[in-house]
């Protein structure tokens, strides 16, 4: 594999709970805004533009939760610099909206984003098990994102995120994502249902989604082996 493989984490924790799948797989990191060194940018789509500016041509793009949404907003703007697209828990829209059921209620984000302004290292440890609810290793799961996670960005940082979760629906530009794209999503996902992304496949003229049975909201984390052995075969398969 000669082009360049980037993550883009999620919200709140960082990078560090993709580290043991970016040393196996040898791949870089793109941080969200306002995390790590990275310039906080209050526009999502702005922010977009920016990661597809930082990448090289033909990179293949993974992202995960937030992280996916980013992904998927990257590679619609800037399709030179997205080769292939993997999309990791990841959803057309967070919150529920007409024609989008299977969704986050709006009301309950908005209480998690006041309960998180309030005091996040006390929520942090109920969002993390709460979306590894369902999963067949959920302590353990939960307890290796904790224990990995960076150290909190600022309130903005956390903010804004929450902010791009509220607000943006990507479904008008999913359609136009010409990358080949990769879905790996969790069958117990309570954070991103299931049916979310296969709706989100159904979108995208490219798309293949592939479930993690006994997985959650972090399959890279619960069934590490198989997640590892499926992004690797789809940046080896030569189909165009």
């Amino acid at each position: 594999m000669s082009a360049p493989l980037v993550f883009v984490p999620g919200w709140c924790l960082g990078r560090g709970p993709w580290q043991p799948t970016i040393d196996a797989l040898g791949g870089t990191v793109a941080d969200l805004p306002g995390y790590g060194e990275a310039p906080l940018i209050d526009d999502f789509h702005a922010a977009a533009n920016a990661l597809a500016e930082s990448l090289a041509p033909g990179s293949i793009l993974c992202g995960w939760s937030l992280g996916a949404m980013l992904a998927l907003a990257a590679a619609s703007r800037a399709p030179e610099k997205v080769g292939k697209l993997v999309l990791v828990a990841g959803t057309a829209s967070f919150v529920q909206r007409e024609g989008w059921p299977d969704a986050m209620a709006p009301g309950v984000l908005a209480e998690f984003t006041a309960a998180v302004a309030a005091d996040v290292e006390a929520m942090l440890p109920r969002f993390v098990g709460g979306f590894n609810r369902g999963d067949a290793r959920a302590k353990a799961v939960t307890r290796e994102l904790l224990e990995r996670a960076d150290p909190r960005p600022t309130a903005v940082a956390l903010a804004t995120g929450l902010a791009w979760l509220r607000d943006v629906d990507l479904r008008p530009i999913a359609p136009a994502v010409a990358a080949p794209a990769l879905i790996l999503h969790g069958a117990a996902d309570p954070l991103m249902p299931l049916p979310a992304a296969e709706a989100l496949a159904a979108l995208m003229p490219r798309a293949r989604l592939e479930v993690f049975p006994a997985s959650a909201h972090a399959p890279f984390v619960s069934d590490p082996t198989a997640f590892q052995a499926r992004i690797t075969a789809f940046l080896n398969d030569p189909t165009p």
